[in-house]
């Protein structure tokens, strides 16, 4: 039996990677693309037996990997990110054909962005310090040690870019790493593994096993030998990894969902928002921090409610291959159909689709606005994960910061205004772990990332991911001069 399939010209492995060697499982899951609906290949599915031997393997290679100078660690992911690079194409086209995402996005900056992943981390690795402080006469010294086999879990709608978010800084600190891909989307991580293994990692210290989640999640988040548990993904799978985990007091690092706003003032540059409000439907919508919740100004809503339907109805849904295309397809069937009822139950509560509000061929989903919804309706309170925006009014300042945080979410928010002070009132009152003015997406690797209230528990990024895959320890030294005890 070949464990090798061919997709768009580029062989990928479909079993588990576990120690250095490739690993068959007795089962599989079918793979499929939602482009076409077409069978991609049977993918290794794992069992307890293929998790719990993930985590041995990065138990057993965390000494020595453990033990390696920054320099070496750093260099080795540096040649990670060569690696990278010299098959960014085939990552590209794998990916989007595995997962539905534009290829030019994927091209342009998806898949460069996984390099610079790499590199910053590799970077930011040697300059990591904290400079020592004297407390009578005695030496305070700050170090991150390495804490221990991590486990990484991670999404589908931007599956190696999101692993390798994690991967990188895990890996830098000297963690070993269990990866378990989703499985709507699980190729690109057995790529990366084929990576990772031509840069010269050593074996076990990059772990990537397949599954479902409920099969092998609980073997995961609950085994006594990991030390950092990292998800991105929804609130109820949170919560079943948190209890997992809870027996050995595992830290937990979690990016959950979201149910940002955009928040459009008057003074607003009118263009600027709507671009901004139409940027939301990038992936189809399968973006936790897009911010779906559309918040105008009741003096400008009619004027920028009738701008954005003219710029939304030029939006190009088809072939995520193309060029020209703005608009890929849903992931999954199940998620289509998610999304459809989402939409069906908002509208039979009142709502009206100004846009949209239907399927579109295949597994697409027509962008969607909709108007006449309330504060406390399910379309304006859950979170969707599909090209559905809302629009509500506001009268002032103070109502705009009441609805903008009147979720169970605090993921990101967007705000749109000409005037600086108010940008600083509003900014400085909304619950959000990201908040961008007349602007979105502008991320840089140094700053934290994370959300408040349901929307997730800590930040990773910068010195802050080495903050939560370490042990920091201080060192207090005495003054100079040491007691001898016989």
């Amino acid at each position: 039996m070949s464990h090798t399939i061919t997709v768009a010209g580029v062989d990928v492995d479909t079993r588990h990677w576990i120690g250095g060697a490739r690993v068959a499982s007795a089962r599989t899951f079918t793979d499929v693309s939602p482009i076409d609906s077409s069978i991609l290949g049977e993918i290794a599915r794992g069992t307890a037996v293929e998790a719990a031997a993930a985590v041995n393997a990065a138990r057993d290679a965390f000494p020595a990997w453990a033990a390696v100078s920054r320099a070496e660690r750093s260099r080795l992911l540096h040649a990670v990110a060569d690696g990278v690079e010299r098959r960014l194409e085939e990552l590209a086209i794998v990916e989007t054909t595995d997962n539905g995402a534009l290829l030019r996005s994927h091209r342009r900056g998806v898949m460069p962005r996984v390099a610079h992943n790499f590199r910053f981390f590799a970077d930011r690795l040697l300059e990591l310090e904290h400079g020592d402080f004297g407390t009578r006469g005695h030496t305070q010294h700050v170090s991150w040690d390495p804490a221990g086999p991590c486990v990484l879990i991670t999404p589908w709608n931007a599956p190696l870019m999101l692993a390798t978010w994690k991967a990188a800084p895990a890996l830098a600190a000297g963690n070993t790493v269990v990866l378990k891909p989703a499985e709507w989307s699980p190729l690109t991580a057995s790529l990366l593994a084929d990576i990772a293994a031509e840069a010269g990692l050593p074996a076990g210290v990059l772990n990537v096993v397949q599954g479902y989640g409920h099969e092998i999640g609980d073997v995961l988040t609950s085994h006594p030998d990991v030390r950092r548990i990292s998800f991105t993904g929804s609130v109820p799978t949170a919560r079943r990894i948190t209890a997992s985990a809870a027996a050995n007091l595992t830290p937990l690092s979690l990016e959950l969902g979201g149910k940002s706003p955009l928040l459009v003032f008057a003074d607003a540059d009118l263009d600027l928002a709507v671009d901004l409000a139409v940027e939301q439907y990038d992936n189809a919508g399968q973006v936790c921090l897009a911010a779906t919740r559309l918040l105008v100004e009741e003096t400008v809503a009619e004027e920028f409610t009738r701008r954005f339907t003219t710029k939304a109805a030029r939006l190009v849904q088809g072939d995520p291959r193309d060029e020209g295309t703005d608009i890929g397809p849903v992931i999954h069937p199940r998620q289509l159909e998610r999304i459809d009822g989402f939409v069906h139950r908002a509208i039979a509560a009142g709502a009206r689709a100004v846009v949209g509000g239907h399927r579109g061929d295949g597994q697409h989903y027509a962008p969607t606005l909709l108007t006449d919804v309330t504060q406390d309706s399910e379309i304006v309170q859950e979170e969707v994960f599909g090209p559905v925006l809302t629009l509500q009014t506001f009268a002032d300042e103070e109502e705009a910061v009441r609805l903008a945080n009147d979720t169970r979410f605090g993921l990101a928010a967007t705000v749109a205004t000409g005037d600086p002070g108010r940008a600083e009132r509003v900014t400085a009152q909304l619950v959000a772990g990201t908040v961008w003015v007349n602007c979105f997406f502008v991320r840089d690797l140094r700053a934290p990332f994370g959300g408040s209230r349901l929307s997730g528990v800590g930040r990773e990024g910068g010195t802050w991911s080495f903050d939560f895959y370490c042990d920091l320890k201080n060192t207090v030294t005495a003054p100079s001069g040491w007691r001898s005890h016989g």
